[in-house]
């Protein structure tokens, strides 16, 4: 019998084409024999407010919000927790009784797999000062990570990014001089597609004295980043740690229903080999 779903959530971005939101959280609802469905609403720049005004009046229990929407949604809304307000970005939409509240899971998301690595990551260096970058610098933050640095191409971007979290700015030509016991790509360099082959960090930066070396990029699973990192000696995190526990910490916002990490995992490693 099929069931006809109680509950509409959906992901707003432009553009939507790759997204995987949809198969993670209709699995999941499958799964929990939870009445939803999950769908993308593409939505472009000038067409946010109307679809803001609209998600009012329709049933939408919550929403993923991604690029370029993370900075522009919040103010829709009626609300924020203490970490959107921290990273200044939302990529979860929820209702809080007739309130419509943002919250960033992303920094749960990036902290997940280095929760256990804690005592030994005294400064990192992040690349790149793109959207996931604010939740990348709050991570590190809440982690205690006393020295961090961030390269861009952009410096004045990255001053913009890096000076509400305290961390240090270095010219993109320099971030291989950094030592850094964790070196973050929070660029889009290494993602399928044009920039595949492509690496943010020289492979001859990491040095004989190890680190760890977390991928942000999570199509394909083995960067060259992390390729070269782990021919170095290096530990190497994919993005799929990331993507896997932000979309697990939203099911668990909207449903009140922890799906076990690693199953989601395997969820999406299943999506990509498709």
């Amino acid at each position: 019998m099929t069931r006809i779903p109680e509950k509409l959530y959906g992901i707003i971005g432009h553009p939507l084409g790759h997204t995987m939101s949809p198969a993670l959280h209709n699995w999941g609802f499958e799964r929990c024999g939870i009445a939803a469905a999950y769908m993308a609403f593409p939505t472009a720049p000038a067409a946010l407010a109307d679809f803001m005004s609209a998600l009012r009046t329709l049933p939408i229990a919550g929403a993923s919000v991604t690029i370029p929407h993370k900075e522009t949604v919040m103010p829709f809304l009626d609300g924020m927790t203490e970490r959107a307000r921290t990273v200044g970005a939302v990529n979860t939409l929820y209702w809080d009784g007739d309130r419509l509240m943002g919250e960033n899971t992303d920094i749960t998301g990036f902290l997940s797999p280095l929760r256990p690595h804690a005592g030994r990551i005294r400064s990192a260096l992040v690349l790149g000062a793109g959207g996931a970058a604010k939740a990348v610098l709050a991570g590190l933050q809440e982690l205690g990570v006393a020295g961090v640095h961030m390269a861009n191409r952009s410096r004045e971007r990255a001053e913009q990014v890096a000076a509400p979290f305290g961390a240090m700015v270095v010219p993109w030509e320099e971030r291989a001089h950094v030592q850094a016991d964790l070196v973050i790509n929070s660029t889009p360099l290494g993602m399928s597609g044009e920039n595949a082959e492509h690496s943010p960090y020289p492979s001859e930066a990491f040095g004989a004295s190890g680190g760890i070396a977390y991928d942000l990029v999570y199509n394909p699973l083995r960067t060259r980043f992390l390729r070269e990192a782990e021919a170095a000696g290096w530990e190497v995190l994919d993005g799929l740690h990331m993507f896997a526990a932000q979309g697990q910490e939203q099911f668990r916002i909207w449903t009140g229903v922890e799906l076990p990490l690693e199953d989601v995992r395997e969820r999406i490693k299943g999506i990509l080999s498709l």
